[in-house]
């Protein structure tokens, strides 16, 4: 059986989230995207241009069949945020939102305040939120709470290919949230995604490491690879660590004792 997963309605296979930002330009966009075998493509809903038609647009250039996620990137307040998903539903994305709320230019870490405040509007307006929010796992527990679909702790600072920097309070997340835990941001490599993967989580979104990759298609091919490693490094359970060695072979019954 496949090994599926699901966000409220939606059922996808790729536990590979993209995003759509920094490419060089559309047809290496598009080619990634394909490369990178994701189901599910993150579009900043306040950076689309919506006076730009045919190939001039962004969404033009989107693989069919990939389901879109409005994200409310670049939105400082929790009504900003609320505006930006509205919009995106408006343009006909669909019910799920990436919802973020930012709280500081510089990290661009989440408000957390905003955050919770914004997710309990937009889920009594029958949005499938998706929060971006910081490695806490009270904030989780408060996002699940108000009845947000998953949540999205970051791994670390957006953008900056750090890896994974608390796997413990992403285990502590998984550990105290029944949705969905899926890793958002900070991704450098196809190492970082399989750590992900590897720690428990159910997808790893990402945008920066593929597309400034010096070459995007191939880093998003390495990232399917890692993060299908990692699935399955996670289910297959990996040996407990040890502090000294363990023969891979049994000592007893060895020729000549």
């Amino acid at each position: 059986m496949a090994d599926t997963w699901s966000i409220g309605k939606h059922a996808f296979t790729s536990r590979l989230l993209v995003g759509t930002g920094k490419y060089p330009d559309f047809p290496t966009m598009q080619r990634a995207l394909v490369a990178s075998g994701a189901e599910l493509v993150t579009v900043a809903v306040r950076r689309l241009d919506l006076s730009k038609t045919g190939e001039a647009s962004l969404l033009e250039w989107i693989p069919k069949g990939m389901k879109l996620l409005p994200n409310t990137a670049a939105c400082f307040t929790a009504d900003e945020a609320i505006r930006t998903a509205r919009l995106g539903r408006e343009l006909e994305m669909g019910d799920l939102v990436k919802l973020e709320v930012i709280g500081d230019r510089r990290t661009l870490f989440p408000d957390v305040v905003g955050l919770v405040a914004a997710a309990e509007v937009l889920v009594k307006e029958g949005f499938t939120v998706l929060p971006y929010t910081n490695d806490d796992p009270v904030t989780a527990k408060r996002l699940e709470d108000v009845g947000c679909a998953a949540v999205m702790p970051l791994g670390a600072p957006i953008g900056s290919g750090l890896g994974i920097r608390n796997p413990y309070n992403l285990r502590i997340i998984m550990e105290t949230v029944s949705v969905p835990v899926l890793v958002d941001a900070g991704v450098g490599t196809a190492s970082d995604a399989a750590i992900a993967m590897e720690l428990g989580a159910v997808a790893v979104l990402m945008n920066t490491a593929i597309a400034e990759a010096r070459d995007p298609v191939l880093m998003a091919e390495a990232m399917r690879a890692g993060v299908e490693a990692g699935r399955k490094a996670h289910l297959a359970g990996r040996i407990p660590t040890k502090l000294h060695a363990a023969a891979s072979s049994p000592m007893t019954g060895l020729i000549g004792s």
